[in-house]
Order: C-alpha cells, then structure tokens, then sequence
C-alpha cells in the first residue's frame, strides 16, 4: 500500500500529459505517488465522468489520497466528492478551476460550433449554481490573475482573470482557502510557485506564506 498518493485530474481538452512537469515537481517535492486520470472531457456528461473518476480512485488503497484539478477537472472533483464515496482521507487543490460557471464558456457557446467544441461536461458548468461544497476535506483553490489566455479570443473579461476563467469565478463557499497567483491559466501547469502552494495545502492545509 502506498503511504500517499496524489491523483491529477486534467481540464477540457487535454489529457493530463500537459501537466507532466506539475506533476514531477509535486510529487518530487512530497514524496508520493503521482497518477493522472484520463477521461473525455467533451464526449461525457459531468456525472459519467464523476463516476468514472470515483472507480479510478477505487484502485488506490492509499492511507491517504490527494486530488488535485485543473480547470475543469477541479469542477470534476467536486461533483465526485459531492456524493461522499468511500475514499481515503486527503485534502483537495483545485487550480483555475471554473466554480461558479464560467463567462468565457458562455462566450463561445453563443458562437456556431461552440456548444460542440464545449461538450456535454463543461456544458453543465457555464452557469453559476451547478456546483456546491459541503466540507468532508479540507478544499484549497488557487486562481491567476495573469490575463492573457485563449478565453479572450471569445470574451473580453472586464474583471481580473487567468485569461479563461475569472478570479471570481473560481470561488466557492465553504472552501478552506482561496490563492490569487500571477499566473495564466495554462501558466498553473509550469508555475514553480503554484507547485509550493500546492504542496504546501496538501500537507498542511494552508498555503504558505
């Protein structure tokens, strides 16, 4: 058995191969197990994938397991943990993560071909309200407010932002902490800095300093 494991949960579009580096430094700098679910983020709905990340996670019987999201993948977690499985203890880092729906998704579902390019999944998410945390672990999110990104080639974001998803945006209620970070939504998959808060949530509960 594994003493620790952190399992990385990619966004829309990728795979988690892009977050190859993220998941090096962290799992370098804690020491633990690094493992990736892979899931189509277009082709399913938000709750089949739900469950297949709930079987995913099934396979590890770590003493303690940790998630962290990226963007949609964040979104993925929660709505996961939302029907409290049987998991190991463990805590949460969600990065850029798409909370309280999501104004650039929006945007380009309004354009032709935008709703397929979205999918059925982050379909579900362009609206505030879908989702919900009601405690269990401790939940750290991390936003950027670097604007520069592929949302504003679809939205014109008058609010700060990582360039797809609006710092307000990634708010939740109930939340443990919430992390503004200058980074760009895909800068959270190279950023030296996102990998120390990060760890630093997953081993303490707290960002650092």
């Amino acid at each position: 058995m594994a003493d620790t494991v952190v399992v990385y949960v990619h966004g829309l579009w990728f795979s988690g191969l892009e977050a190859t580096l993220l998941r090096a430094r962290l799992a370098r700098l804690l020491g633990t197990t690094d493992r990736v679910f892979s899931y189509p983020s277009v082709r399913s709905t938000l709750d089949e994938n739900a469950a297949a990340l709930g079987r995913f996670l099934a396979q590890f019987p770590a003493a303690t397991l940790h998630l962290v999201g990226h963007s949609m993948g964040g979104a993925l977690i929660l709505r996961l943990l939302a029907a409290q499985p049987p998991l190991p203890p463990g805590r949460i880092v969600l990065l850029g993560s798409p909370l309280q729906g999501s104004e650039a998704g929006r945007s380009l579902a309004a354009l032709p071909g935008g709703r397929a390019l979205l999918g059925q999944s982050m379909r579900e998410l362009l609206l505030p309200g879908t989702l919900t945390w009601a405690g269990g672990r401790e939940l750290g999110i991390i936003a950027g407010d670097t604007g520069f990104g592929l949302g504003r080639l679809v939205n014109r974001f008058h609010d700060p932002s990582d360039g797809t998803v609006r710092v307000e945006e990634t708010r939740l209620p109930g939340a443990t902490a919430h992390l503004v970070l200058p980074v760009t939504h895909s800068g959270f998959l190279v950023s030296r800095e996102v990998v120390r808060q990060t760890a630093a949530f997953l081993q303490g509960g707290r960002f650092a300093a």
